[in-house]
């Protein structure tokens, strides 16, 4: 027997408690028939088709409120998976893919509650910002001259001469639109932003796919779990700088700590040189900074499309 056995095993009895303890409080009574097949329950689940026996007739605070437990209990590894996270990303990254993955957060799950959490604070942040969409018709109206700046000199260039091609007319008339409507534009961008965020995930495992392409030992796999990690982070701190925008009007300055946080989580996950990894952190900055922008450019252009 390993001496890994003793830690599986008990992650997984506390698994297993975790889950019956949260079935036990809304369990139906002993005896009454099973939703699904209507044998008498002798417990939680239904022992001839082991479905839960359990009364999801509950009021939307309760749902919310379980909701919230379910996010932030994991059996306790939550709060063992967050300060590794914070502290020491490399050695946490490195613990999983070396197998040492019962006591922490799967990767994925951790990504998707920081994504969760993300959503929430830049709603509070926008609501506590009123109001919210003053800034967008100068923005449009800046972005109008420069272009027009741009169209004389090309008259100029061309005696005066400038053709449109259609694709130029059509974004002319949808940018009239959005000038009128800057609420409405913003807010389809909005809800275009909230749903390309996870194009971030594989952005980043292919950049760092060829970052350490002439790397042995390292595979696709290691930079997807990785870049949710860092990602899970990266996300958590954009929480806290927003939530910070709205209770002490300034918290900016704590996204200095991501550089910092990206040098350590490679160096710790890849143990590459310090130079390497400076290279390497520099490099990943720009692809993803480029990669940014052309995501971004993309959701404007469908956000002038879908404006109505």
């Amino acid at each position: 027997m390993s001496a890994a056995t003793p830690d599986v095993d008990a992650a997984t009895a506390a698994a297993i408690a975790g889950e019956a303890g949260r079935a036990s409080k809304h369990a139906l009574p002993v005896g009454a028939p099973c939703p699904n097949c209507a044998k008498p329950l002798q417990g939680p689940w239904c022992y001839a088709c082991g479905q839960k026996g359990e009364d999801y007739h509950r009021s939307i605070w309760r749902l919310a409120a379980e909701a919230v437990e379910g996010l932030a209990d994991f059996d306790g590894r939550f709060w063992k998976t967050l300060p590794r996270l914070i502290y020491r990303p490399g050695q946490l990254t490195r613990d999983y893919l070396d197998g040492h993955r019962a006591a922490q957060v799967p990767p994925f799950r951790m990504y998707l509650v920081t994504v969760i959490l993300l959503l929430f604070a830049w709603g509070a942040n926008q609501n506590g910002a009123r109001p919210h969409y003053h800034l967008a018709a100068p923005t449009l109206a800046v972005a109008t001259a420069a272009r027009a700046k741009v169209e004389a000199a090309r008259a100029r260039a061309t005696g005066g001469v400038v053709r449109e091609n259609s694709m130029q007319t059509w974004i002319r008339a949808r940018q009239g639109k959005a000038m009128a409507h800057p609420e409405a534009f913003f807010g389809v961008m909005e809800r275009l932003a909230e749903t390309s965020g996870v194009l971030m995930l594989p952005m980043t495992a292919l950049l760092l796919s060829l970052l350490f392409a002439f790397s042995r030992g390292v595979y696709v796999f290691d930079h997807l779990i990785f870049s949710m990690h860092a990602l899970s982070f990266l996300a958590l701190l954009l929480s806290a700088v927003l939530l910070g925008g709205v209770l002490i009007g300034q918290a900016a300055w704590l996204l200095l700590a991501a550089p910092v946080h990206l040098f350590v989580h490679l160096r710790g996950a890849y143990r590459t040189s310090v130079v390497g990894t400076l290279l390497r952190m520099v490099l990943l900055i720009v692809g993803l900074g480029l990669s940014f922008i052309l995501v971004l450019a993309g959701l404007v252009l469908v956000a002038l499309a879908l404006t109505p």
